[in-house]
């Protein structure tokens, strides 16, 4: 899955020559990145109202003053924000257990500098791509439960029976109403959810 043309690559670097080194090196391959000096200003961009509106990648270097990259990693990691924002670690001074707990703890990526352009452009545009991946699922979540609690209360019951595989005349026995009511509750359960079956109301149910 390629990435869409607005995405945009988070660079957070103390080094300036390094910032403006990717910076150039995603403009020739088509990619917009905002450039960030410390942990410290992208930790408050990122507490000023942020709100991600496109997939996003972030290149971290871990030894930064005030702030580290692994401290500001530690902060998107409480805050759920590592798989919209995948975060490529970026590093002078390899550390291999620092790598492996970065990686289990939801890092994308821990490479050393210097890294092959290629090899850090191709794992950009991998983790650009789970970006959003991940942000067209949490869409169709929202979009769901926003389906969802538009049902109104008999059509929750019906749907719930119906759910546990009761057949209409059941469904119709334990709410007191007619078996043409229970069918004029689920056609409607059916095209407010946007499903054709209980079987893959059911499916969605379990993917939320």
């Amino acid at each position: 899955m390629q990435p869409t043309h607005d995405a945009l690559v988070f660079i957070v670097d103390d080094d300036a020559s390094v910032r403006s080194g990717l910076a150039w090196l995603l403009r020739s391959r088509g990619l917009p990145s905002q450039a960030f000096d410390s942990a410290v200003a992208f930790d408050a961009m990122l507490q000023s109202g942020y709100r991600q509106r496109q997939a996003c990648c972030l290149l971290l270097d871990v030894r930064m003053p005030v702030m580290s990259g692994l401290a500001l990693f530690e902060r998107m990691v409480e805050r759920d924000l590592c798989r919209t924002i995948p975060v490529i670690f970026l590093t002078g001074h390899a550390d291999l257990p620092t790598a492996v707990d970065a990686v289990k703890r939801g890092a994308f990526d821990f490479c050393e500098k210097p890294v092959s352009d290629n090899a850090l452009v191709d794992r950009i545009e991998q983790a650009l791509a789970q970006s959003e991946q991940v942000m067209q699922q949490q869409a169709q979540r929202d979009s769901f439960g926003r389906m969802l609690a538009g049902l109104t209360e008999r059509e929750q019951a019906v749907m719930r029976l119906m759910l546990d595989g009761l057949p209409n005349k059941l469904i119709a026995d334990q709410l007191g109403i007619s078996v043409r009511t229970v069918e004029v509750h689920r056609a409607r359960v059916f095209d407010k959810m946007k499903v054709k079956s209980a079987v893959e109301l059911a499916n969605a149910l379990q993917q939320r």
